[in-house]
C-alpha cells in the first residue's frame, strides 16, 4: 500500500542500496518490525536468500524443503500429496541458519494496523506491499508471488502475494495458515498444503 533533514537523507540512501546475501553464513540483519525480526528477502534455494527483496525467490509445498522454479509455467515431479505435521519441521526448514519459517503469530503482527502500516506499492518495477513500523519507520517490502496448484505445480500468476506460516490450519487437517494480500487487502487464510508458496522468514 516534503522537507527533509540529514537524516532522512541518509536513511533513504540505506533504503535504495538493500540487497540480500545468497549464502546462508552471510545473512542479511534483518528488519525489526513490530518486534519480530524479518529478512529483508525471499527465500530462493533452500538455504538461502534472493539477491534482492523484488524477487519472489522460489516456491515451497508446506512443510517440505524441496524447492521449485517461481518462473515456469510447469514442471516436472511435483507431489500432490499433503506434507503431515503440527508446524513446518527444522529438518524441512528452507530459510537459512539462524532464519526459520513465520508462525500466523508472527504474521499477526505485521498485520497489526495500530502498530504497522500496510501499503500497496511498486518497488523496481514490481508490484507488492510494504510493511512500515510506525514507531521505528523500519519496513519491508513483499513482492506478489503467485503459486504453484496442488494438482500439477502449475504456476498461477494472479497479481497477489502468497506466503506460508509454518503453522497448521486449525480447523483443517490438509490445510496450513498462510499470508494472502493484494492492492485492496492482507490476511491470513487457509490453504492446502501440496499447493506451493514463496517463504520470508524470521530470525530465530
Amino acid at each position: 500500500m516534503k522537507t527533509f533533514h540529514l537524516t532522512t537523507l541518509l536513511f533513504v540512501a540505506a533504503v535504495a542500496l538493500v540487497s540480500c546475501k545468497k549464502s546462508g553464513d552471510e545473512k542479511p540483519a534483518g528488519v525489526l518490525i513490530n518486534g519480530v525480526r524479518w529478512a529483508e528477502c525471499n527465500v530462493a534455494a533452500a538455504g538461502t536468500f534472493t539477491a534482492n527483496p523484488e524477487s519472489p525467490g522460489m516456491i515451497y509445498q508446506w512443510n517440505r524443503r524441496k524447492a521449485w522454479s517461481a518462473v515456469d509455467e510447469t514442471v516436472t515431479g511435483w507431489d500432490d500429496t499433503n506434507a503431515s505435521g503440527e508446524t513446518w519441521a527444522t529438518a524441512n526448514d528452507p530459510c537459512p541458519t539462524g532464519w526459520r519459517v513465520p508462525t500466523t503469530e508472527d504474521f499477526a503482527t505485521l498485520l497489526d494496523t495500530d502498530k504497522v502500516t500496510y501499503a500497496w506499492t511498486t518497488s523496481k518495477g514490481v508490484d507488492g506491499v510494504r510493511f512500515t513500523d510506525k514507531v521505528s519507520n523500519a519496513s519491508i517490502f513483499l513482492p506478489i508471488t503467485g503459486y504453484r496448484h496442488n494438482s500439477n505445480g502449475t504456476f498461477c500468476d494472479d497479481g497477489y502475494g502468497y506466503y506460508w506460516s509454518s503453522s497448521p490450519s486449525p480447523s483443517e487437517e490438509s490445510c496450513a495458515r498462510y499470508l494472502d494480500f493484494g492492492s485492496d487487502h492482507a490476511g491470513q487464510y487457509d490453504d492446502i498444503r501440496s499447493d506451493g508458496l514463496t517463504v520470508r522468514c524470521v530470525k530465530k
